[in-house]
């Protein structure tokens, strides 16, 4: 009986092999063993990178091995659902942006070639000399990640085609989402805008000529104002620009960083550098270097890290002015972006109401405010053609978009997060809330397994009840918010146990700023859209 049971267990095992060899012939990997994975994160991740190591054994191509080794939570999700993954030409990024499956997207990227080598990530200091070799590796069509004042970008030459694409297929990013080119002056901005262009349009009459002189004028006297600094402009774009760093619309985002390694890394680079941020495409995005390293570990990246080889006697050392050494990205939030467009049925002359010729519209909340933007226009009497409003949209990643940051799921931790309506806040700012809150034996059980991230104390009645619980601000500071945001939806990844992030849904009055100055009114915005999209605008009145 007991050689008997030998046997087949033998032929069990025989079975097995044969089974595993076919699946590897016919170049497809069966993830669905992830589920037996342990709960912590890092065990997690260990058990992915193992199996992206038989994926690659069975001849896969390095953009299956980063679905494998990346913490990303949309993949995460077809892990989850036992997915199988194929050696097909369809790109990982066309993965599910959400927990229900849908169709790949036409836009997403096409993946790219195995290597016969891994690709491994590499930290570098912010040395001059450092920074010179990065810009070399800028100019011949490599990535670099850098700091800036705003989170760390994943940078390329943005005139190079091939360059570029090794951004989307770094970050599994959809086509459909456009990057921004980072350059140091205004001058080298307006030469990537069609307004400034040289090329002369022999089919435009007198009011498109006047269009084309006054759209100028705004560029100008925006990027006097706001650059360098947390800015986006939108405008469109000069013939030479390539059309896949701007989603197909003929609209070309640009800034000029402030940060001192971002200005240094683009003057060694001679070459604009266009730049989103250094995640996975939806993940949270990253304010330090390990954050960098965390989400593209295993891509063809150099990362600069100003914390590497800092020698207070060390003049060749890019200093970062007025902040502690761990505070790397001063803003904590993306920038600003606004979309500068000509009206084409505009005429001249006549009341005010008919001069004006445009719109400037804000696509996403950061530092800058719109009234900010108004003031410069006023400034440079230009107020009277341009109508300036916000118009923030939640899209979909089949949607071609002229900026980015536009997707209702951004900025997501790996661990479902959701927002508390403001029915179950706190609705005083009393320093003792002597309420109580109302919980089923349900909600208690899910709080006890969940992470809070509060902001100005909104949630804190739930505070003993979770498992982990973090205050953005107590006191309802929107700068300290705003460089707090990124850094905190990371750490809810790391917490133990935790099955849910739950934030607060910010809801203001008409004066959307409170009170305060313009650019703490814009970072109150800024918050308010990062947890939005963090929880895909999901809003819950329990703890479910």
């Amino acid at each position: 009986m007991v050689a008997s049971s030998n046997n087949r267990t033998i032929i069990h095992k025989v079975q097995f092999i044969c089974m595993i060899i076919s699946l590897a012939a016919s170049r497809q990997l069966i993830v669905s063993s992830y589920l037996f994975a342990p709960r912590s994160f890092t065990a997690r991740r260990a058990t992915l990178v193992k199996n992206s190591v038989r994926a690659q054994s069975c001849g896969h191509h390095r953009r299956s091995l980063s679905l494998f080794s990346s913490n990303n939570p949309f993949r995460r999700t077809a892990l989850l659902k036992g997915r199988v993954i194929s050696s097909s030409n369809r790109s990982m990024s066309s993965l599910s942006m959400s927990a229900v499956e849908r169709a790949p997207s036409a836009t997403t990227t096409s993946s790219s070639p195995s290597k016969n080598k891994a690709m491994v990530a590499k930290l570098v200091s912010a040395a001059l000399p450092s920074l010179d070799q990065c810009g070399e590796r800028l100019r011949s069509g490599d990535l670099v990640s850098f700091p800036t004042e705003t989170v760390y970008g994943l940078g390329c030459h943005a005139l190079d085609p091939v360059a570029v694409q090794k951004v989307f297929d770094a970050k599994e990013r959809p086509l459909s989402d456009p990057l921004i080119v980072h350059v140091t002056r205004s001058e080298d901005a307006l030469e990537l805008w069609a307004a400034s262009s040289s090329l002369a349009d022999e089919t435009e009459n007198s009011t498109m000529q006047q269009q084309r002189i006054i759209e100028k004028q705004a560029l100008s006297a925006l990027t006097q104002s706001f650059f360098p600094g947390p800015l986006t402009i939108v405008a469109r774009a000069h013939p030479s620009i390539p059309q896949i760093i701007m989603a197909n619309t003929g609209y070309v985002a640009c800034r000029s960083p402030s940060h001192p390694v971002a200005r240094a890394l683009i003057q060694a680079a001679k070459v604009p550098i266009a730049a989103p941020s250094a995640n996975k495409f939806g993940h949270v995005s990253p304010t330090m270097a390990q954050h960098v390293m965390d989400d593209l570990g295993m891509e063809d990246v150099w990362i600069v890290d100003p914390s590497l080889g800092v020698d207070a006697n060390d003049n060749g050392m890019v200093q970062e002015t007025g902040h502690a050494s761990t505070t790397v990205c001063q803003v904590g939030v993306e920038s600003t972006v606004a979309k500068i467009e000509m009206n084409s049925n505009a005429t001249t002359g006549g009341s005010s109401s008919s001069k004006v010729m445009g719109s400037i519209t804000i696509l996403r909340h950061g530092a800058i405010s719109s009234q900010s933007i108004r003031e410069a226009l006023e400034k440079a009497d230009l107020s009277q053609y341009f109508l300036v409003s916000d118009s923030v949209k939640f899209t979909s990643e089949k949607v071609n978009n002229v900026a980015p940051g536009q997707t209702v799921k951004h900025y997501s931790p790996n661990v479902p997060c959701f927002m508390i309506s403001s029915l179950r806040q706190i609705q005083s700012n009393d320093e003792v809330n002597t309420e109580q809150p109302q919980l089923d034996d349900e909600e208690l059980t899910i709080l006890s397994q969940s992470v809070i991230i509060d902001y100005g104390k909104r949630l804190s009645h739930y505070q003993k009840y979770a498992l982990a619980y973090r205050d953005l601000s107590s006191d309802g500071n929107p700068s300290m918010a705003a460089s707090n945001v990124f850094e905190t939806l990371r750490w809810s990844e790391t917490v133990e146990g935790a099955i849910r992030v739950f934030v607060p849904e910010l809801v203001f009055g008409n004066d959307e700023s409170g009170g305060v100055e313009a650019r703490d009114g814009a970072l109150v915005l800024a918050v308010k859209d990062k947890m939005t999209r963090a929880a895909s605008a999901v809003v819950v009145k329990v703890f479910q």
